[in-house]
């Protein structure tokens, strides 16, 4: 790995970079490593499918990535026809005019296929993000082995997991961790969502698909109130992603029998939580976001029945919280189920609120954490990716 203070060896190869990204976040990621190979290769192509962010970057997109961008198992089969077709074009002119290496950003139930047949047909590739099989499917690392020369992963604990089944792999650390600064500015993210400075603020993330809303919105919304009967002074935040959620989100307020005095706002995800004390939320990558934002953190989290019994079978990982994951202890509270009330939240959110000593705790352990993750994400992953075609090792 090189120093990502280091400046990059400049070649003046024609490199084409193959690259595939399937949805918005794969496309930022796409656009920052373009930039960081770009630095080293002045002169190469980038091609493939990838999104705005990306094609900024001079990328040239087959298709657009909206097609790719499908949500949800219904959706994806009223498309698999149209998904099937963009692929085997794209797999026709990857082999027709080879790239130097194929990339795959995330989305790997539609990547690492087409990294796998052009490996076999002698062309290097890079999976950037790993799939959880660290955490179920375990199984799925054979096929992999068999689809990547190199392995690109967002957390030191996926890479140990790569490397004990000998694929070669990258710790390139997270480019929300370089993005976000080490100490948030709380009093100005108060200042521009109009909340006071001198009171506290929870914020309420429940999710950001319809069912997580649905299951967790009202469990939320009564611990919240909970809360506020022991802390009248509290402010309620909810960030929702989109107009759907917040309709959804106005609804289940409005049908609770007490009235609650909540301010909702649409996206501003990342500043109600700078704004915030203790953000109560739903497991996912806003609890990496509010590590690195060092606010306490409540994760509760409600399956259906049969989802949960299927899942903690097929799950082999302690915790659910990316913080306790990569601190390979209880940081935060994990409430699931049948622990998760509306009683046990509120409980975990006022200790959090109220114990000076826990918040400065967790405020050093989630600094130690942002640092271990702030390595330069694009920077290491073009080093990376650049050894693997120089050399054909990293």
């Amino acid at each position: 790995m090189t120093d990502h203070h280091e400046l990059p060896v400049v070649s003046s190869r024609k490199v084409t970079f193959a690259i595939v990204a399937g949805e918005a976040s794969g496309d930022i990621l796409g656009a920052g490593l373009i930039r960081s190979l770009r630095l080293r290769y002045p002169n190469a192509r980038f091609v493939g499918i990838g999104g705005d962010e990306m094609i900024s970057e001079g990328f040239h997109s087959l298709v657009p990535m909206e097609r790719l961008s499908v949500m949800g198992l219904v959706e994806v089969l009223g498309r698999i026809r149209e998904l099937f077709d963009i692929r085997a074009r794209l797999m026709d002119y990857l082999l027709a005019t080879p790239p130097d290496v194929v990339i795959g950003i995330d989305s790997p139930d539609f990547t690492l296929g087409i990294e796998r047949r052009c490996r076999d047909a002698g062309i290097p590739t890079a999976h950037y993000v790993s799939p959880s099989v660290w955490a179920w499917r375990q199984k799925r690392i054979f096929t992999i082995a068999k689809s990547v020369n190199l392995m690109l992963t967002l957390f030191p604990f996926e890479a140990r997991f790569y490397e004990e089944h000998s694929v070669p792999v990258a710790f390139v650390g997270h480019p929300l961790a370089d993005r976000i600064p080490m100490m948030p500015d709380t009093a100005g993210a108060r200042r521009s969502l109009g909340l006071l400075q001198d009171a506290p603020v929870l914020a309420i993330l429940p999710g950001s698909r319809g069912g997580e809303v649905e299951r967790l919105g009202t469990l939320f919304l009564e611990a919240a109130r909970w809360i506020q009967g022991k802390r009248p002074d509290l402010q309620l935040v909810i960030p929702c992603v989109n107009r759907e959620r917040e309709k959804q989100v106005r609804a289940l307020v409005e049908a609770l029998d007490v009235k609650l005095a909540v301010t909702i706002v649409r996206g501003r995800s990342r500043e109600v939580m700078a704004s915030s004390d203790v953000v109560l939320l739903a497991s996912g990558t806003a609890t990496l976001e509010a590590m690195l934002l060092k606010k306490p953190m409540v994760v509760g989290y409600r399956l259906s029945r049969v989802s949960y019994a299927l899942v903690s079978r097929l799950v082999k990982v302690p915790y659910v919280a990316l913080p306790n994951l990569l601190a390979k202890e209880q940081l935060v509270p994990e409430l699931l189920q049948d622990d998760a009330s509306p009683e046990s939240l509120g409980e975990a959110v006022l200790e959090r609120l109220e114990n000076e000593s826990e918040r400065a705790r967790l405020t050093v352990a989630f600094s130690q954490l942002h640092e271990q993750l702030r390595q330069g994400a694009d920077e290491q992953s073009a080093a990376a990716i650049s050894a693997l075609i120089e050399g054909g090792t990293i």
